[in-house]
């Protein structure tokens, strides 16, 4: 079947810049997972477009389900250990209340950028839902009941709690039709979205087949960048033939090998979760940060001069970068192959352990070294810092120049920026 080409304003308006905005978010956005949900079966189901799947899935409107989903990632990263935490917008958190909660679903949601996960999650309309992150010996879990909005994790006996969900801002996981906190989407629909919404002329989308997910009937929709350069190969979104709801989000490299992005339901169940579902009472003994305390100490540390035109998803760390840092982020390119181009506070490249401009921690440096790929071009001479997706050069007088391409295409860049 040839492929549908996306280009109709009316459906959704195409965010060319999601992928480079999300790259320079140092890639915390970026849900990376290996394919760990097997289909089965490939059911014989009614013909249907690309373009009648898509309306499919626009016209969803399942207001109540439950069901448990797998999450994995798999960027091709080496090990962080106890970094991982240092490099997490809003991580360090501790139990006094003033260097942030260990149960902000902000900061302990980005976890699922990592790893590979468990979840279980329940939804009753616009104003009660559920998301649960289990592990071996914890669970950490969101809660949206109402006007009440409560995150627990039960490793350190933590609790956030915001009053109206409303009001509780980003940080507070807005559980409104079922979405968790801005940049962490953590279900195939979610996925599946954020894709479908930047889709335009650059894009090919098509259906191929069907499968079998958690015991049902699914149509598999695959969209795949026209552009060369880009490191994505191709996401298969499974979607539901009865209810039109996204199953399963599968994002493989152009590169080959195993899936960069791989998130599907186990278990699914469209049915009423009981009400009990979405009532808690933190347990005696548990230490809770109210969200008004955590937005508080955030304005009062935000930057003052901020460009007004600055994403709202940007992480903490990269809001902070003042002095010539993000006022000056330009994107080069449209779609698959955008390209973002900023300025590091200073005019400098990174620092090395050995540099004058400061010490840097072993564990920071070998994790650098470990991506690093030194390249040299018109633009002089830098580093590319290389995931299974994500690629960033950082040159050596101060510029970095990030997307979801090739080594290549991001020296290309540097060298036309000349």
């Amino acid at each position: 079947m040839a492929p549908y080409e996306s280009e109709s304003a009316g459906r959704r308006k195409a965010t060319r810049y999601v992928v480079p905005v999300a790259v320079v978010g140092v890639a915390a956005a970026t849900i990376g997972l290996v394919p760990a949900l097997a289909d089965s079966g490939n059911p014989d189901l009614p013909k249907i477009s690309a373009q009648q799947l898509i309306e499919k899935i626009a016209k969803s409107d399942v207001q109540q389900m439950s069901g448990t989903v797998k999450i994995s990632t798999d960027l091709g990263l080496p090990s962080l250990g106890g970094m991982a935490g240092g490099f997490t917008p809003g991580a360090g958190g501790s139990s006094d209340g003033k260097a942030g909660s260990s149960a902000d679903p902000q900061s302990k949601l980005t976890e699922l950028a990592t790893g590979t996960h468990t979840l279980r999650i329940a939804a009753d309309g616009a104003d009660r839902h559920k998301l649960s992150v289990l592990d071996s010996a914890a669970e950490y879990s969101v809660i949206h009941n109402g006007d009440e909005v409560w995150a627990y994790d039960s490793a350190s006996n933590e609790a956030y709690h915001a009053k109206d969900a409303a009001a509780a801002g980003d940080r507070a996981a807005k559980h409104r039709k079922g979405e968790t906190p801005k940049g962490v989407p953590a279900t195939p629909k979610e996925l599946a979205d954020e894709v479908l919404k930047a889709s335009g002329k650059t894009t090919s989308i098509s259906v191929e087949g069907t499968s079998q997910v958690a015991g049902r009937d699914a149509y598999k929709l695959l969209v795949k960048p026209k552009q060369a350069g880009s490191t994505v190969g191709g996401i298969t979104i499974s979607v539901d033939a009865k209810t039109g709801v996204p199953l399963k989000f599968t994002l493989t490299p152009a590169g080959g090998g195993k899936a960069v992005v791989d998130a599907g339901f186990t278990k699914v169940d469209f049915s009423k979760p009981a009400a009990s579902t979405f009532d808690f009472t933190p347990p005696k003994g548990t230490k809770v940060t109210e969200g008004d305390d955590l937005k508080a100490r955030d304005k009062s540390h935000a930057p003052k001069d901020m460009p007004k035109d600055m994403p709202k998803d940007m992480p903490k760390e990269l809001r902070d970068a003042q002095g010539g840092g993000m006022k000056d982020l330009k994107v080069i390119g449209e779609g698959w192959t955008s390209i973002a181009e900023l300025k590091l506070p200073g005019g400098q490249g990174l620092p090395t352990g050995g540099s004058a401009s400061g010490d840097v921690p072993p564990e920071a440096q070998k994790f650098m070294d470990a991506l690093g790929d030194h390249v040299t071009g018109k633009f002089g001479s830098g580093t590319v810092f290389s995931t299974r997706l994500v690629n960033a050069l950082v040159t050596d007088d101060g510029k970095v120049y990030a997307g979801a391409v090739t080594k290549d295409a991001l020296v290309k860049a540097a060298n036309a920026a000349q």
